[in-house]
Order: structure tokens, then C-alpha cells, then sequence
């Protein structure tokens, strides 16, 4: 389905903290006016990001509301008054040609742009690497290997221009760098609207990959384009790669030639159970319940067993639709069925077949990470194993006939570890 932008009516709510790292510091208060694009929370240090409001209003409260993981975090809630006036300052197009390179890292950290394939890193900090003339390959992320996903292939489909644009602002950080666009053949249009995007262009090309999961794993991208496999406790800038997604791209665009912040990104809206499925433009703060009610609700008859922020692969278990989209949240998945309690009705003990080693894109063991978390042996997991490399892109649990919770018991057991770090002080 094409995008469509989608407006919302209803409260905005815009967590603190809706990326890796330290949560924003709010710079408004209460009955204060906004307005769109406006900063309404600031960074609190290098590896943070602002808040930026997508509505226009008055601030109705700072206070601590649900969010999609079911905690409770501390958000500014907005009441929007449905006007959408903007604030001062973005939507004229700028000649980019005299700014320098400290210029469009500015511009990047100021316009609060973060990843938006998932992992919701500070882009700005991802684009000082520790030797720019190292950096062989920037390679633009569109292969949206998710299953049900595809507001990234519209956004190619109609963006490629723009998208183009903002690899060659990226570019001329990097001189020693290629561009590269990773596609999934299963998405010919998008292919062919970014080759024309491309035809004529220096340093950049488009790269067809084979369709499979997870191929959009930046360890499974790096590996198809600079063909390097590289020890996991290094991160891709250390063989000379940033990956980013398309759609963090065309916000770096938007943010370096339109001064325009983050404040909004495509997001897809399916399932069985919903009515009418469809990609959008949404704006962050927008709740997931009113998307789906102002698309048309569920099907008639369809009782809702699942929702997932994200697709059925990685996507995160909601225990509620009335919670906010944040920034890098790409996909609403509602099912009939909930996979996991059939799964969990045929569970039978590890059969020691090794398929799960198989299919992990690290080249983990799956199986004894698990024996490991259920013996409480964390060390093990984490120093023997390295099970804080996995990705949690449930190829494992996908594919175990054992119908083991494969990913789900390393996801506890690395939120585990992670609480031991934070309370022994982070060593």
C-alpha cells in the first residue's frame, strides 16, 4: 500500500528516552505553547537525543506514562490541538554546497535524528567514527527483511531522490567512502526507482541481495558488501563500514538542506487481524490505538490475540495499543492467533538437533546459551558464549522443533546481566 500521512487528533505523548542512551532533559513546562518541530526536550550528553514535538499545542503534563515496553517512563504529554502550526525555522531548501562537514553534524544532532531501523542509536554519533578516512562503505539499509514490513519499500518507491541526496551529504564526510543501497529482490520497484535515483551519480550504486532473514542485519550487510567478517566485539566502523537505515537517510536530507528535525517517519500498520492494512507517515506520540481505530479497527469478527511493535520476527509484545509511537518504531503487527501459547502447548525438551545453530546470523550456539540462562550461569552466557552479540532476530526460536522460547530466554537473560552491570556501576 502507498504511504499516506496520518494526522493525529487525539494526546501526544513523547517519552524521554526513545533512543540508546541517556534520556532527554525537558526544556517546557506545563500550559506552555508548542509547536511543530519544536525542541521540547534536550540531549543530556554525547550519546543522547532531543525531543522534538509533532503536533502543536500546550503541554498538559510532564509525568511518567506507559510506554511499549510496559514500564512506566517519565514523557511530556501535549494536548494537540489539531492545527499542526509549525514553528519558525524549516521547510525552505538550502544550498548545501558551502556548508562544511562540522556543519551537517550539527545539523544531524540538532534535528534529533536517530536510527529508525530499530536499534534507535544517535545518528550524530554514529557519523564521528574515530577515523572518517578509514570508512570504505557507507551502505544505505533497505533490504526491510522483516516479514509483514514494507513502509521502507514505499519510502524508496517515492523518496529515491531524496534518499539519494542525503547518502551524498553522508558521503562528503567520508571521502575515501562508497555509497552502497542494499535492496531485497523481492523489491523490484523500489530497485529500479533507486537505480534511476543513482544513474549518473559518483561513488554510489545500488546492490541487489538475495531475499532472506534476517539480511538486514548489519552484520549480514557488511558481510554481503565489504565482505568482511569481523570478531564480534568490534563494531562495523572497525572494517570501515556505517550502515544506516533508508529511512534515517531521509531524515538526514530533510534535516541538512530543510533545517527540518525529526519529527515523524513511515510505519507500517498489518496483520490478519486488522481491517485495513496500510503505510504511513506518522507522527511520533501518536498512539498505536489511534492509528488503528482511524484505519478502520480490526476485522469484523477478529478477536485480538497479539500485537507487536515491529513485525512477527522481532517485533516487541504490547500489553496495551494505548501507548505512544516513538521514533524508531517501524511496524504494528496485529495477529488472531498468538504464536507463542501454541508454541508454548507443543514445547517439548531440547532434541539436541543443532538446527538453531544453523540459522543464527552470528554464528552463536543457541543451544547452550539456553542450557546456560536456564542454569542461572550468566557468566557463562555472557564470557563463554557471548550471548550479549545476539541480535534477538528469533531465527532460532523460528525454526526449533522443539517449539523452545529460544530468543525470549535470552532476551531475560540479557536484561539480567545488563541490571548486574548498572548496579555494580556499569563494570
Amino acid at each position: 500500500m502507498p504511504l499516506r500521512d496520518f494526522l493525529p487528533q487525539g494526546e501526544m505523548v513523547f517519552p524521554l528516552s526513545q533512543h540508546i542512551g541517556k534520556p532527554a532533559k525537558p526544556i517546557v513546562k506545563k500550559n506552555d505553547p508548542v509547536l511543530v518541530g519544536q525542541r521540547i526536550a534536550e540531549a543530556d550528553g554525547f550519546v543522547s537525543a532531543h525531543v522534538i514535538c509533532s503536533c502543536s499545542g500546550t503541554v498538559k503534563a510532564i509525568e511518567k506514562r506507559r510506554v511499549l515496553t510496559g514500564a512506566m517512563m517519565d514523557c511530556i504529554v501535549v494536548d494537540n490541538d489539531g492545527a499542526f502550526t509549525p514553528a519558525e525555522g524549516f521547510g525552505q531548501r538550502e544550498d548545501a554546497s558551502k556548508l562544511t562537514n562540522d556543519d551537517i553534524l550539527a545539523r544531524v544532532q540538532e534535528a534529533a535524528i536517530v536510527g529508525l531501523g530499530g536499534a534507535g542509536f544517535p545518528t550524530h554519533v554514529k557519523l564521528r567514527p574515530k577515523d572518517p578516512a578509514a570508512i570504505r562503505y557507507i551502505i544505505a539499509n533497505g533490504a526491510e527483511c522483516e516479514p509483514y514490513l514494507t513502509c521502507n519499500d514505499q519510502l524508496m518507491r517515492t523518496r529515491a531522490a531524496e534518499i539519494v541526496e542525503g547518502l551524498e551529504l553522508m558521503l562528503r564526510l567520508f571521502p575515501n567512502a562508497e555509497g552502497v543501497i542494499g535492496i531485497e529482490r523481492n523489491k523490484p520497484e523500489a530497485i529500479s526507482a533507486m537505480e534511476a535515483a543513482v544513474s549518473g551519480k559518483n561513488r554510489m550504486r545500488v546492490l541487489p541481495l538475495k531475499t532472506k532473514y534476517p539480511q538486514g542485519g548489519e552484520r549480514s550487510l557488511i558481510q554481503v558488501v565489504a565482505g568482511a567478517n569481523f570478531p564480534i566485539t568490534k563494531l562495523p566502523a572497525d572494517v570501515g563500514c556505517i550502515v544506516e537505515n533508508v529511512g534515517t537517510i531521509y531524515a538526514i536530507q530533510r534535516a541538512v538542506l530543510y533545517h527540518e528535525p525529526l519529527f515523524s517517519h513511515c510505519l507500517t500498520l498489518t496483520g490478519e487481524a486488522v481491517k485495513n492494512p496500510g503505510n504511513y507517515i506518522i507522527r511520533d506520540g501518536t498512539s498505536f490505538s489511534e492509528l488503528l481505530e482511524a484505519s478502520g479497527g480490526l476485522k469484523e469478527g477478529v478477536t485480538l490475540k497479539k500485537a507487536l511493535c515491529g513485525g512477527p520476527m522481532m517485533g516487541i509484545p504490547l500489553g496495551s495499543l494505548d501507548v505512544p509511537i516513538q521514533k524508531q518504531n517501524n511496524g504494528l503487527t496485529l495477529l488472531p492467533e498468538d504464536p507463542c501459547e501454541i508454541a508454548e502447548a507443543q514445547m517439548t525438551a531440547c532434541l539436541h538437533c543443532g538446527r538453531c545453530t544453523t540459522v543464527c546470523p552470528m554464528g552463536l550456539l543457541p543451544q547452550l546459551m539456553a542450557e546456560a540462562a536456564d542454569d542461572g550461569d550468566l557468566d557463562r552466557y555472557e564470557k563463554k558464549l557471548y550471548g550479549l552479540e545476539c541480535i534477538q532476530c528469533g531465527s532460532c526460536t523460528y525454526i526449533c522443533p522443539a517449539k523452545r522460547p529460544l530468543m525470549q530466554t535470552f532476551k531475560q537473560a540479557k536484561a539480567e546481566i545488563m541490571a548486574r552491570k548498572r548496579a555494580a556501576g556499569g563494570k
